[in-house]
């Protein structure tokens, strides 16, 4: 029996819901989406509360070992699978899974239709498990431990993605992805973004700006030491374990902001001479908020960024992660500056809006409800 969409008993799961990233904005757009879905979570973070104002919160019981006995989530692991595979949700019609690790693999009924959204199949149980572990600087014997985990856990993840229903990318790089990974085809609805929010700015201050988490990954320190060779301005908007590092090979011209709430960081983005993103990402939700505020990117020429920026008209890609080719890009868009219209760029960004991912997604939910 078809239901209308107001009568479907809807659940989100998220896999950590510790902090506020790209991922999470997502999961926060489903839930206004289908405002009475209760979210499911591994592990979850009660300072995030005042971002999910009356929603139903349920938890693993994992929790009491994240909250309590202060254990790191990389030690946890080994006990997601079972802990995701715990939650039942039989009473459930449609069950969406906001996934870049554990949350696709949720068992559900034959009667429940499991979407999920995938942010990405798991980096560091695929093609980044080298540099994951090696990023570790672990003993010999913990790292073949490590290793042998991560196999376990590969197996598993291979394993559950043959229990989603429907795979949604955020991405076509991510959808080919999933497709060499999982083997299995997926729909591409890029993620939500308050374009509506941020309106462009004519003018600019000097500095070039970086919002990022600041992990190894996202390649900062590239930004870092071009902004010092050029002796441009750059400010850093964001916080992780990487800063100690960068703070000691940042120049007198590179400031640490550390985490800005939103009204903060968009009035940096408003006011930045241009973005860098110079880390390779799934999707890239930054540079979209950087358009919007009618800013170029300059940013690393791989992943779902080629989806967004446009060449010479939004930005100015480059094809190394090397200081020497950011450099190069840096002095491109510097010498092509007055070219880059903020009204232009803004009109692009609003293509990402929040009301065009809520019709995809209900789209989505009533094409496999009939």
């Amino acid at each position: 029996m078809v239901k209308d969409l107001k009568d479907l008993k809807v659940a989100i799961v998220h896999d950590f819901l510790v902090t506020l990233g790209g991922a999470e904005k997502v999961t926060l757009a489903l839930s206004q989406i289908f405002p009475q879905a209760p979210i499911y979570t591994l592990l979850y973070n009660p300072s995030l509360g005042k971002d999910l104002p009356g929603k139903k919160i349920i938890v693993s019981n994992l929790q009491h070992l994240y909250r309590w006995f202060k254990l790191p989530s990389k030690f946890l692991l080994p006990l997601m699978p079972q802990a995701i595979e715990s939650f039942d949700f039989s009473n459930y019609d449609v069950v969406i899974s906001s996934n870049n690790s554990f949350a696709g693999g949720i068992l559900t009924t034959p009667e429940t239709l499991h979407l999920s959204y995938c942010h990405s199949p798991t980096r560091y149980l695929w093609d980044a498990t080298h540099t994951y572990v090696e990023d570790q600087s672990l003993p010999a014997l913990v790292r073949n431990y490590v290793y042998k985990m991560l196999h376990r856990l590969r197996i598993w993840d291979r394993l559950a993605a043959g229990r989603v229903d429907k795979y949604i990318a955020n991405s076509r790089y991510v959808k080919n992805r999933i497709q060499k990974y999982y083997r299995k085809s997926a729909k591409v609805i890029y993620p939500p973004v308050d374009t509506d929010k941020i309106k462009p700015k004519d003018t600019h201050s000097e500095y070039f700006l970086i919002i990022s988490r600041l992990v190894s990954y996202k390649k900062i320190d590239l930004a870092i030491r071009a902004c010092n060779m050029l002796k441009l301005p750059l400010v850093i908007i964001g916080d992780g374990p990487e800063r100690q590092r960068l703070e000691k090979i940042a120049g007198p011209k590179v400031e640490f902001m550390g985490w800005q709430n939103d009204k903060n960081k968009i009035e940096y983005l408003k006011n930045c001479r241009a973005l860098i993103f110079p880390g390779e990402e799934d999707f890239g939700i930054v540079p979209v908020e950087a358009m919007a505020a009618g800013k170029a990117v300059i940013a690393f020429n791989k992943g779902g960024v080629k989806e967004s920026v446009i060449n010479g008209k939004t930005g100015v890609f480059f094809n190394q992660q090397a200081i020497s080719s950011l450099v190069t890009a840096i002095k491109e868009f510097i010498d092509q500056e007055d070219s880059f219209k903020p009204s232009q760029i803004a009109k692009t960004a609003s293509k990402f809006g929040f009301d065009r991912f809520k019709e995809e997604i209900i789209h989505e939910v009533s094409k496999h409800n009939k």
